[in-house]
């Protein structure tokens, strides 16, 4: 059956957004805004320590070499983001990936290629059903030496329930199973079983008459075949795509069983739409609202978390000039704050290869570096861990989101980003922050691509950094269009 774009069909809000132009970047000339910042009493939410989160292909594991523990450079990136975090295992690819399988399927299913991915693969864009991989105990072997090097981040690994037709079986998921629970011990997070069941109609995996009590069903069967191998082995999901009405019938058919619901988020698509652009990125929006109602309402009726454990700027793979600039970094700062004010426990950024929206972008071959979104991640890294507090602002201009956190210990850290790129805001600040220190995110402007700098200074090549730019936070911060401040003691 063919392969459709994976989220194609779904409504996009009201669109209309005029281009980028270049006389954003002398926009910062014009008057800047005034608003006054009150911070408010602790608002109970908390950030958790591995709130951060990076989610690659199922099939970048046919390649052992790859999450190895001498793969240094992405370790020490990955590192960069937090001592504590989670590496998620899944993708378009997982419902691709055959455990040690024969490269001769029984059944319809053909021959699953024998040839690893080369180096690093990038996100899978739903366009066409990807090539058959194979995922050994080799590879399991080695992602846990390469995890072993992160002592604080965990695992949710993938299992492949949609591939039934082309050879995947509850059998299959249970051997499976067992030997990644075997040797990740610990540091195994949840198991996953399917990615976007929601799309299975629309991609060619089921029938269009596809709902969510089959889904359910088949969920039920991989997951007691799993259970009779490993009993204690730790589950999350449904991880679907877009479809909150299959979140609550799953989370109250296995509120006893999953640690955490997970789900899906894209801002944009698809590239191919003009429309898609970095003004639309920073904008408001109200789909992720719609997100956030669902899964806040399967908190409220199962006492379930949440978790975004797929997400990013533009679906599809990203958006070239727009998920590679700096508008991302701004957008994913922002986007992390929003989700931890949601009540949500983390978020897991996709990525991998030189995908356009790849926080860590390159190969093992020939190296990795930071891109414009790894910065806002480590923004948050150094703003967050800590419970949320109330602010109140005095007016609220276009673009303007301040975020609060209280450490432990009564520090107080304040986030302040404007996301708008035509009015520059001065900020009056709460006496609580006067004093403290201060670095600024910026870059040369919204849609450059290099020369984004953290507090004066770049991410180096191994995940390196160090602040070469302090300010002292006076009563009025300013705040130019397209950049972030954090105040800090």
């Amino acid at each position: 059956m063919p392969v459709m774009d994976r989220r194609r069909f779904l409504s996009l809000s009201a669109l209309g957004t005029a281009a980028l132009h270049p006389a954003s970047r002398l926009l910062s000339q014009a008057a800047p805004l005034p608003v006054t910042l009150t911070l408010g009493e602790p608002t109970g939410r908390k950030i958790a320590q591995d709130f951060t989160g990076l989610s690659y292909e199922s099939a970048q594991l046919s390649d052992p070499n790859f999450f190895a523990g001498d793969n240094r450079q992405l370790i020490d990136l990955m590192a960069g983001l937090g001592e504590h975090g989670v590496l998620r295992i899944g993708g378009n690819t997982s419902e691709y990936c055959f455990w040690k399988a024969d490269p001769k399927v029984s059944g319809s299913a053909t021959a699953i290629s024998a040839n690893p991915i080369q180096d690093a693969l990038g996100p899978d864009k739903g366009n066409k059903a990807p090539p058959r991989r194979v995922i050994t105990e080799q590879a399991i072997h080695n992602l846990r030496e390469f995890l072993d090097r992160l002592p604080g981040w965990s695992l949710i690994y993938g299992l492949n329930l949609g591939g039934l037709n082309l050879g995947a079986t509850p059998e299959m998921a249970a051997e499976e199973a067992a030997f990644v629970s075997r040797a990740m011990g610990s540091k195994l997070l949840a198991f996953q079983m399917a990615n976007e069941p929601d799309l299975f109609y629309k991609n060619g995996l089921r029938p269009s008459s596809y709902n969510a009590d089959q889904f359910i069903a088949e969920w039920r069967r991989f997951f007691e075949a799993v259970r009779k191998r490993v009993p204690d082995a730790p589950f999350a999901g449904p991880d679907t795509a877009y479809n909150n009405d299959w979140l609550v019938p799953f989370a109250k058919a296995f509120r006893n069983d999953v640690k955490f619901v997970s789900s899906h988020y894209y801002a944009e698509g698809p590239p191919s739409d003009p429309a898609m652009d970095i003004a639309r990125l920073l904008r408001p929006d109200q789909k992720l609202e719609r997100e956030f109602a669902g899964l806040e309402q399967v908190t409220k009726e199962t006492g379930l978390p949440f978790r975004l454990a797929e997400t990013n700027s533009c679906y599809g793979g990203g958006k070239k000039d727009v998920s590679d600039t700096f508008a991302s970094a701004l957008w994913g700062a922002d986007y992390m704050f929003r989700i931890a004010q949601a009540g949500g426990i983390g978020v897991n950024f996709h990525g991998g290869g030189y995908g356009w929206y790849t926080p860590i972008a390159g190969t093992r071959a020939k190296g990795f570096r930071a891109r414009p979104l790894y910065y806002g991640m480590r923004l948050f890294r150094q703003a967050s861990a800590g419970e949320l507090l109330d602010t109140t602002l005095s007016t609220a201009p276009d673009g303007l989101r301040v975020y609060a956190v209280q450490k432990p210990g009564g520090h107080v850290t304040m986030t302040a980003l404007n996301l708008s790129l035509a009015h520059p805001i001065e900020l009056a600040l709460d006496q609580r922050l006067t004093g403290k220190s201060l670095i600024r995110l910026k870059a040369p402007s919204a849609d450059a691509k290099t020369g984004e700098m953290l507090g004066g200074a770049a991410i180096g090549a191994n995940g390196g950094w160090h602040a070469r730019s302090h300010e002292v936070a006076g009563e009025r911060l300013q705040l130019p269009p397209a950049s972030g401040v954090l105040v800090y003691s």
